[in-house]
């Protein structure tokens, strides 16, 4: 701060005569502020750029600390444990650099490994901790009354209590031990190799070790992404995300396939690792469903309703109203207040993010889309970048809601097409209806809007057959 500028007053005249060797080190933005503002002081330093090193290097890096890390934590991290701390560290962890974000999950994930395995204690051992916690604690105490009878004896009873906690934890080392040594000695017999294939087994304790998969839960707890492997249960939910979906939006079929692919190909890896999960925009006169399935979507695979992004665009049909999704400039009013969607997408990175009834915004608001549809970030008011890889944005429109209601789909203006021909001629029908809306968005946005999309999607009109589960 201000006591900077005073420091650099008392070092000038030793910088100036060369009786004062420093080595400094500070960020761009402070550098910029201090030192560069003071032309005297930042003549006499030589700037060094240390740029973030690249993945492979910070690699690299974290092999080179691994051994002081294993001492510490006292277990050993496997080669694919270190590639993996950097490459979720730089995918998920955004608004940090490396490595300082891999270093950080190394260690944490070693101590929560080391933790977990330290939580199993055995039952004589726990009894002891406890009631060893207990004696120290009155020990404290007689000691601040200055009862110093009273806290030798409690000090004879906090070495036994020592005693009996290190042979029960010694007992339960053993233990583990034989029971290590057995599984390995039956591992070999069953691969045939007798009692020569043990000989190799350690006769140290069992060891340690922290894995890829420790790593990504430590990474999606951090995050709210889920980076771990897909389990049984959760490739239960994703197989049947149409199932469930249906049973709350009913008749659209091609929205629901859509929508529920997605969400698959990103928890299988499969989609760009530089854009968002998926762009859909759902165009369609009101009622059909466009925000229910939003709203089943956030239920069945992203917790709850609630837990999605809601921006209803009516409320951004000013130009000053854009400030509220990325906060407002410096020096306005609101500069420090949250804003709607950077700051809630830095909360919950893994969401859906739903832009309802889009065309009604201002067209500045079309001019941010644009950013997070192809690179998948976006530079809020303070100037932080924030990703919006993991999210899922939907769109809703009534845009050919006019045409709609015109009789292409057969006059119904409810929401029935009142058609009971056969399923080609509906086929037909609907065919019609997708070429008028993609015309009528073609009037209304602009192409590299339109482009940057994955889908668009135009919900179908319930025929009256369609209508009776959804009464029941």
């Amino acid at each position: 701060g201000g006591g900077a500028i005073d420091a650099g007053n008392i070092m000038k005249p030793a910088l100036s005569r060369g009786d004062l060797q420093v080595i400094g080190a500070t960020t761009i933005e402070e550098y910029r502020k201090y030192i560069e503002k003071d032309k005297a002081l930042e003549r006499r330093f030589q700037p060094v750029t240390v740029p973030e090193p690249t993945v492979e290097e910070t690699i690299q890096i974290l092999k080179g600390l691994a051994r002081k890390y294993e001492e510490h934590h006292k277990l050993r991290y496997t080669p694919e444990a270190l590639e993996s701390c950097v490459k979720f560290a730089s995918q998920y962890i955004t608004d940090r650099f490396l490595p300082d974000k891999a270093i950080d999950v190394m260690d944490e994930t070693g101590a929560r490994v080391r933790l977990r395995e330290s939580a199993i204690l055995p039952e004589k051992a726990k009894e002891a901790q406890a009631e060893l916690r207990e004696v120290q604690a009155k020990k404290e105490e007689a000691v601040r009354n200055q009862n110093y009878e009273q806290a030798a004896e409690l000090k004879t009873r906090e070495g036994e209590l020592r005693a009996t906690l290190k042979d029960a934890l010694e007992e339960a080392r053993k233990e583990s031990e034989e029971a290590d040594a057995e599984a390995a000695e039956a591992e070999a017999e069953a691969e045939g190799e007798g009692a020569e294939g043990t000989a190799g087994v350690e006769g140290g304790s069992r060891e340690i070790v922290v894995t890829e998969n420790d790593v990504a839960a430590v990474v999606a707890k951090w995050t709210g992404v889920p980076v771990e492997k897909v389990s049984t249960d959760e490739g239960a939910r994703l197989v049947k995300l149409e199932q469930t979906l249906h049973n709350r939006v009913i008749g659209q079929e091609e929205a629901v396939t859509a929508v529920a692919k997605a969400v698959r190909r990103a928890r299988a890896g499969l989609k760009n690792p530089n854009r968002p999960i998926a762009s859909f925009i759902f165009c369609g006169p009101t009622g059909v469903g466009k925000t229910e399935l939003c709203k089943a979507l956030s239920a069945a695979y992203f917790g709850k309703e609630e837990s999605m992004i809601r921006l209803d665009m009516s409320e951004f049909m000013e130009r000053h109203t854009v400030s509220k999704l990325i906060g407002s400039p410096p020096g306005y009013v609101g500069y420090d207040e949250e804003s709607q969607l950077t700051d809630g997408i830095r909360r919950k990175p893994y969401s859906l993010v739903l832009f309802d009834e889009v065309e009604k915004a201002h067209p500045d608001v079309f001019n941010l889309c644009l950013q997070i549809l192809e690179d998948g970030r976006l530079t809020d008011s303070k100037g932080r970048v924030v990703s919006f890889k993991n999210a899922l944005i939907i769109m809703t429109s009534n845009v050919g809601a006019k045409a709609i209601e015109k009789g292409i789909a057969g006059g119904g203006g409810i929401g029935f097409s009142g058609m009971e021909d056969e399923l080609d001629a509906e086929q037909s029908s609907y065919k019609k209806l997708k070429a008028v809306v993609h015309d009528e968005l073609k009037n209304f946005f602009r192409p590299e809007f339109l482009n940057r999309l994955d889908e668009i999607i135009v919900p179908r009109l319930l025929a009256k057959a369609g209508a009776s589960p959804l009464a029941q």
